[in-house]
This record gives structure tokens, C-alpha cells and sequence, in this order.
């Protein structure tokens, strides 16, 4: 077996890169898979982080290979200095996604079978230290790292991959932007459509403020709650799977809400994306938010895993 080597990506790469960007997402969001020219793409640009995106300067991906395979591979930003650019952000540098297949044997045994050999968890460090050097060359002033694919509900390091968080926690990497819930529902599981909790609600659509689907709840010409309805996340030329996956962009409401109002919502909402062709719908949730996690999943909704947010390298 010969010596890992850590290079540049090449575009004879694409079709390996998938298949471990894929193996990846389908860890964590079940069926979930992103097309090579998805993949490919993503690593030119991201239009949908239309804020954070123009601010990128310089883009590099990394891939570790062995005999000729691709066991792992990173992809990292480089964000300018320039006043435009968020505060936050301005010279910083971040390891957008770092993932390998988890080492033969480990807790991870699974990821074996997917693809995962004895050289996997060394791999991942090996390209832990490419990117550090990469950052280091930048002289960005932090050093962030995140697991953002391009693929809906895959971001932070999600519980599914404890290989790739042991990687950047070895590499001095912390989290430090808190956890959070993602659900999933099959729409089929959410409550049927129903007649109004009370006399005088009427239910309106409109394009809401996020630049998705709002439904909202009305009586006496007052707007009394909404739920948006994000059903783009699968576009076609990402699509690799029938059906679709949409999710809950933002839901609202009152304290005093009536008996009864959240399950209508929650029908006329499976109404809509059953019209779109979408199958399963993900909402997100804070750990503290118990309420809200209790109520969602009274209604079809069950938890599907945690991810941890904001890392930083934060080196002892």
C-alpha cells in the first residue's frame, strides 16, 4: 500500500468526491444524496448564502488519495478584508467541510463498509494539517471550520460523524456556536387537512419575508399565526431521488394560541407540499426550545439528529 498523498483537487476527482460527499449527507438525512455537478459546483460557489458568498475571496479544496482513491477531502474559504464584508467574517478563514471515511475497526465500524479502510483516520488528520497550512499561507486572522454540504440538513458536525469531530477536535478545533435539533417528517405523518379551529379563520398564501411559502392563519383581518414553507431545497438538477424534501423556514404562534390551531396549520401545510410533490418536511429546533420540540413532535414529527455549530480553532 502506498504513502497517503494530500493534493489539490483535480476535476478527474468529481465522481470519488461525490461518492464521499454523498456517503456523508446520507449519515445524516435519510436518502440524501447531491448530484456530481451539485458537488461540483458548490465548490465555485454557494448562491443560496447569498450574504456570505460575495465575500469569499479565495476558494481551495484538498483531497488525501491513496492507490488512487480519494479517502479524503476539505474545502476552505478565504474571506476578504475589505469594510463590506461582515464584521465577523472579515479575514477570517474557514475549513467549510472536511470529511473521510472513518477508520476500519473504530466506533464508526459502519463507515467501513461504505468505503472507510485502516488508513481512513489518519488520512483525516494528514488533511487536517494541509488545511492549517493552507490557512496559515492565507494569514487569515481566525480559523473556523464547519460541515455545510450541499445538500438539505447537512451543516455543523452532526452526531453521525464522530470520526470527522474527533479529526477537528485533535486538529484544536472547538465548538463554540451551541447544538441544534434537526426533525423530520414524512408529510404523509403530519395532521390530515380540516375544517378551521374556529368560525372566521381563513387561511391566505402569500410569499413570505424569507423568500418562501408563507401560510397564514387570519381572523377578524388579523394575521394570528403563519408557517413558511421552504419547498426549493431540492432543485431539479440536484434531485436524486423521487419525491423531495422541504422544510419549515419559520412558524409562529400566539401564547394564547386556540386549541387546535397547530394541527390545522400543520394540515393545510401538508395540503401545500403534498401539491408540490414533496415527501418529508425538517424543521429545527434549540435544545431549550422543549416546548416547540414537544409540540412538533405531537404532530408527525420525531428527532433526527444534533449538530454542533461554530467551530473555531481554539489550539491548547
Amino acid at each position: 500500500m502506498s504513502a497517503l498523498t494530500v493534493r489539490p483537487f483535480r476535476r478527474e476527482d468529481r465522481d470519488q468526491l461525490t461518492a464521499l460527499v454523498n456517503a456523508h449527507a446520507a449519515a445524516v438525512v435519510p436518502g440524501a444524496t447531491a448530484s456530481v455537478n451539485t458537488v461540483l459546483g458548490s465548490l465555485e460557489r454557494r448562491p443560496e448564502e447569498y450574504i456570505t458568498d460575495p465575500w469569499v475571496a479565495e476558494r481551495a479544496t484538498l483531497v488525501a488519495e491513496r492507490d488512487g482513491r480519494i479517502v479524503a477531502a476539505a474545502h476552505l474559504l478565504r474571506y476578504r478584508e475589505d469594510p463590506e464584508v461582515g464584521p465577523d467574517y472579515r479575514g477570517t478563514g474557514q475549513v467549510s467541510w472536511l470529511l473521510h471515511y472513518p477508520e476500519a475497526g473504530g466506533t464508526e465500524a459502519a463507515g467501513a463498509a461504505a468505503g472507510g479502510d485502516a488508513g481512513g483516520g489518519h488520512a483525516g488528520d494528514l488533511l487536517a494539517s494541509a488545511c492549517l497550512a493552507r490557512l496559515t499561507r492565507w494569514r487569515v486572522r481566525a480559523r473556523y471550520a464547519d460541515g455545510a454540504l450541499p445538500v438539505p440538513g447537512v451543516y455543523g458536525i452532526p452526531a453521525p460523524w464522530p470520526h470527522v469531530r474527533a479529526t477537528l477536535e485533535r486538529a484544536g478545533f472547538v465548538p463554540t456556536g451551541g447544538t441544534e435539533i434537526l426533525l423530520i417528517a414524512p408529510v404523509a405523518a403530519l395532521p390530515a387537512p380540516a375544517v378551521a379551529p374556529l368560525p372566521g379563520y381563513t387561511l391566505h398564501r402569500t410569499l413570505g419575508e424569507l423568500g418562501t411559502t408563507r401560510l397564514t392563519a387570519r381572523t377578524d383581518g388579523t394575521d394570528t399565526a403563519f408557517v413558511e414553507l421552504d419547498t426549493t431545497l431540492d432543485r431539479p438538477e440536484r434531485r436524486a431521488r423521487s419525491g423531495g424534501t422541504a422544510d419549515i423556514a419559520d412558524l409562529e404562534l400566539p401564547d394564547d394560541a386556540v386549541p387546535g390551531l397547530l394541527p390545522w396549520l400543520l394540515g393545510e401545510a401538508r395540503r401545500w407540499l403534498e401539491l408540490c410533490g414533496v415527501d418529508r418536511v425538517l424543521a429545527y429546533a434549540d435544545p431549550e426550545e422543549s416546548a416547540d420540540i414537544a409540540a412538533l413532535s405531537a404532530h408527525g414529527f420525531t428527532e433526527l439528529t444534533r449538530t454542533e455549530r461554530g467551530w473555531e480553532h481554539r489550539p491548547a
